[in-house]
């Protein structure tokens, strides 16, 4: 009822007639356990300034709040954020999952008509999904159909959209319900849909079809080239974050999925278990766990206490506090899944009641290079992000490759030339090395030699400090940036050698900062270390 009175005729009515409605409903006795899903779906996937926060508390929260169970609160409906429920959890170890309505993709494309993007749940077709056409029609109209059924569910005129000369720049978000669709380096939509039934969105899909064939440049990946037979090939999303209050005296557990159900793979992030001592990251659901810390008396049975997780490109990291805050764990998954839902659980003898809120990720790169450089494919896409910039006190890693520098990387050494905090993959290790522009690689040190790699990640959007340390000792706030292939966390290095200042990778059960010098792999026992401030 109160979504039919906000639209009329597919468009928005004005405040004041919405809040007469609320008011009527709610004076009327009218918001029972059904429509009280309806509130929450509409107050959500309205813009919160659009929203009277005095109606919704005064009107709405008394009659909410006497209708829901036990086990479940109201979350603020006016909070800048995607809000979800507050809710309890049993002692019995079994997850209640949400989606992740937030997130977006960005993406360069040279196709003369109809590039196509899925936005699913998994690595596949199927219901629920979106999909949004640009430069169908002859290259003359664009737009989004839900479930791949007509009508669709927005639409707008986009004559000369695309070209099969030049790349083109876009960019799709989505938030809580809300699909918008842009060009590159443009604040506003020019296609839009709000989703009265959103689902969580993992995984995007890209295509051409309908004559066309096309290049593809998505987020700073390896370029992508389809063919004109419209069959989706699919990545998973980039970046995502979730801010959580909880309030247990152990094990709070979040599952992190791409499915609404315990799925294989899976991430597994426990806080303050065996008896609220220490923490894990688990992937699988198998042990050895990806990361344990110690962390006693984490959680506390009659305090909230606050936690950011956060994900991009495989990197689950763990704080206290918001996304700012000093970090718990840090994993790097070296084959990422897409997160499209999560869970909560406790158990072992544990309840809890949780707060929980979706956020976009503070490392999530801007732009990669000019929003102007249309015609270079190698230069990432930039989308104006709903970020605080890359001076958050947050870091991420960048994809580059053939020397470039992403703006905003991290120099760490000098060689003729400043040399730039990179790691690259190589026989199943992700290991930290430097970049030098002038050779266009980032050189990493394994197995005794020195390996120059062109594509490659550069650390970008912070400040980090390096500090003296001898052998093992690996200061608390060391940033970890890779792993070796038996998954042992490394960590930035730099030497002072031959004239040079060189940055390579620590190694703690080694004892030894090892460089890429000249060719070969060089262990020392005194170095510096990067660290957060």
């Amino acid at each position: 009822k109160i979504f039919s009175s906000h639209h009329q005729n597919g468009q928005p009515r004005n405040r004041d007639d919405r809040n007469n409605e609320i008011h009527r409903c709610a004076m009327t006795n009218s918001l029972n356990d059904t429509n009280l899903l309806a509130v929450m779906l509409i107050t959500n996937t309205v813009r919160p300034t659009l929203l009277d926060k005095a109606n919704l508390e005064t009107l709405i929260f008394p009659r909410v709040v006497a209708s829901l169970s036990k086990n479940i609160l109201l979350a603020s409906l006016t909070n800048n954020f995607v809000n979800l429920a507050a809710l309890s959890t049993e002692d019995k170890l079994e997850y209640n999952f949400y989606p992740v309505t937030s997130g977006q993709v960005q993406f360069r494309v040279k196709a003369p008509n109809d590039a196509h993007i899925a936005l699913t749940t998994g690595p596949h077709e199927g219901e629920p999904m979106y999909e949004v056409f640009i430069g169908g029609w002859g290259n003359s109209k664009s737009v989004i159909r839900k479930n791949r059924t007509k009508p669709e569910v927005a639409e707008t005129e986009t004559p000369g959209i695309l070209t099969a000369d030049d790349f083109r720049g876009f960019w799709i978000r989505w938030r809580d319900g809300e699909i918008t669709v842009g060009k590159e380096g443009e604040p506003n939509a020019f296609l839009s849909y709000n989703d009265p039934e959103p689902f969580g969105i993992g995984y995007f899909g890209a295509c051409t079809g309908w004559g066309a064939s096309g290049e593809w440049l998505i987020e700073g990946r390896i370029p992508l080239k389809t063919k004109d037979e419209l069959v989706y090939k699919y990545h998973a999303v980039r970046a995502g974050a979730l801010f959580i209050e909880v309030k247990a005296q152990s094990n709070a557990h979040v599952a992190l999925t791409d499915a609404k159900k315990e799925t294989n793979p899976m991430y597994e992030v426990m806080l303050g278990g065996w008896e609220n001592t220490a923490s894990v990251i688990r992937y699988d659901r198998k042990k050895p766990d990806k990361v344990r810390v110690d962390t006693p008396n984490l959680l506390n049975q009659n305090e909230f206490k606050r936690f950011s997780i956060s994900w991009l490109d495989g990197r689950i990291t763990v704080r206290s506090g918001d996304q700012r805050g000093p970090v718990i764990m840090d994993w790097i998954d070296p084959n990422p899944i897409g997160v499209s839902y999560i869970g909560v659980r406790t158990g072992w003898g544990a309840k809890g009641v949780w707060k929980l809120r979706f956020e976009q990720n503070l490392g999530y790169p801007s732009s990669f290079g000019s929003s102007h450089d249309q015609k270079n494919p190698n230069v990432a896409p930039s989308a104006p992000l709903e970020v605080r910039g890359l001076d958050t006190g947050s870091h991420c890693w960048c994809d580059a490759a053939g020397g470039m520098v992403p703006p905003g990387a991290v120099e760490g050494g000098r060689d003729d030339e400043p040399l730039f905090v990179g790691r690259a993959h190589h026989e199943g290790a992700l290991l930290p090395g430097k970049v030098k522009p002038s050779h266009s690689v980032c050189y990493v040190p394994w197995g005794g030699a020195e390996h120059g790699k062109t594509d490659y990640q550069v650390l970008c959007g912070c400040h980090p400090s390096w500090v003296s340390v001898s052998g093992g000792n690996i200061p608390a706030n060391a940033i970890p940036a890779g792993e070796t292939e038996d998954g042992e966390p490394l960590f930035v290095g730099r030497v002072h050698h031959e004239d040079t200042l060189t940055i390579g990778k620590v190694q703690a059960s080694h004892g030894v900062c090892y460089i890429p010098f000249g060719g070969a792999e060089v262990g020392f026992p005194d170095y510096e270390i990067m660290v957060s401030q």
